[in-house]
């Protein structure tokens, strides 16, 4: 007796470990979605992320629940995507939240505010601080309910074509910057430009723009920016990290059967712990081979910084004064920001100076 229950319960598992999902997909139905990335498909890091949430979705549903990735420009224009979710155009956009200020600065807390966060602590507001929350509520105004799918992590800050060692220096420049970055510099006589990836390169090559920022060196590389530009500041104040969501038409996803949106949530979900991971990993060989291409790596100074922050928290109480919306999410994720950087004080930045001096010192010693 023992025996044979064991049997059939061990059968009973065998069926369910090898079956149970294309018995599931066997009763699903076929649904087909169409995303609007906001990234040309040659960068594999950001277009990557729509291919990746294509991918899994397809593989867990039995290809039952298929995504196709249309890059930026393809069927949409890259900023435009925001509009094609709204009015179901499209079903869902991957995109960057800050591209759409113009619209309601409150969209760039969705992705990055200059002096913000940095990568873990946007997770953490998030995923457990009610960051996800009240964007949501943000969101819904647009017919969206969106999905952190992707993080660049800290940015650099940028390549320009002349040295930048005084705030006098930024008066007059042209730049390529995204989201709510430009905001603070326009205070310093930046001119702020809003260009999509693909179109960046020639804008600076010609010299319609005299300095672009992007990502950082694993894409920036890609881009072909040191080629004119030799000049690669650092840190990008404005990007301590970058979230990148999945938006999705709420009618679409209330559409959609519970299994499949659970899918879809922990493709996204993976998504954005892939991007984070591959950033890390192909950011530091490809500067070095930056640098042995001839790019001088410089630091904004400490006079620049401090200028960039004050000119930020103007921009940020000038804003909170006339937008309720921003105020809502502001007062809460700043309140969570401070809480974050004293925690990391403790837990990270102690251990992370230790062994950058560690290292050098090896270094030193070689």
């Amino acid at each position: 007796m023992e025996r044979r229950s064991f049997i059939k319960q061990a059968g009973l598992a065998g069926i369910l470990a090898a079956g149970s999902a294309p018995a599931f997909a066997q009763g699903a139905p076929e649904i087909k979605w169409r995303l609007a990335s906001s990234f040309p498909r040659s960068l594999d890091t950001l277009f990557g992320g729509a291919e990746l949430i294509a991918k899994r979705v397809a593989a867990s549903t039995g290809n039952k629940f298929q995504i196709q990735a249309f890059a930026g420009g393809e069927i949409v224009p890259a900023f435009g995507v925001v509009d094609a979710v709204q009015n179901a155009t499209v079903q869902c956009a991957h995109t960057a939240p800050y591209y759409f200020f113009g619209k309601d600065p409150t969209f760039a807390f969705g992705c990055t505010i200059p002096f913000g966060m940095n990568t873990r602590q946007q997770n953490a507001w998030m995923y457990h601080g009610g960051g996800l929350e009240l964007m949501r509520e943000f969101y819904k105004d647009y017919n969206i309910i969106n999905f952190p799918a992707g993080n660049t992590t800290a940015q650099m800050g940028g390549f320009y074509r002349k040295p930048i060692k005084t705030v006098a220096d930024f008066k007059g420049l042209k730049m390529r910057i995204g989201g709510t970055g430009g905001l603070p510099l326009q205070k310093l006589g930046v001119i702020p430009q809003q260009i999509p990836g693909g179109d960046i390169y020639p804008a600076l090559e010609k010299g319609t723009i005299d300095a672009a920022e992007w990502v950082g060196p694993y894409d920036d590389e890609k881009l072909g920016l040191y080629k004119v530009a030799k000049y690669y500041y650092y840190p990008g104040w404005w990007e301590g990290q970058a979230e990148f969501d999945l938006f999705v038409n709420i009618k679409a996803w209330n559409d959609l059967p519970k299994e499949y949106q659970s899918i879809l949530e922990s493709a996204c979900a993976e998504t954005n712990i892939d991007m984070i991971a591959k950033y890390d990993a192909l950011n530091p060989p490809a500067l070095k081979r930056l640098i042995a291409a001839g790019v001088k790596l410089e630091p904004f100074s400490n006079e620049i910084m401090a200028a960039c922050y004050k000119a930020t928290i103007e921009v940020y109480d000038e804003i909170a004064s006339k937008n309720p919306k921003f105020k809502k999410v502001y007062e809460p994720w700043k309140a969570f920001r401070d809480q974050e950087i004293a925690w990391f004080q403790v837990a990270e930045n102690r251990f992370d100076n230790f062994m950058i001096a560690t290292l050098r010192m090896q270094q030193a010693r070689k």
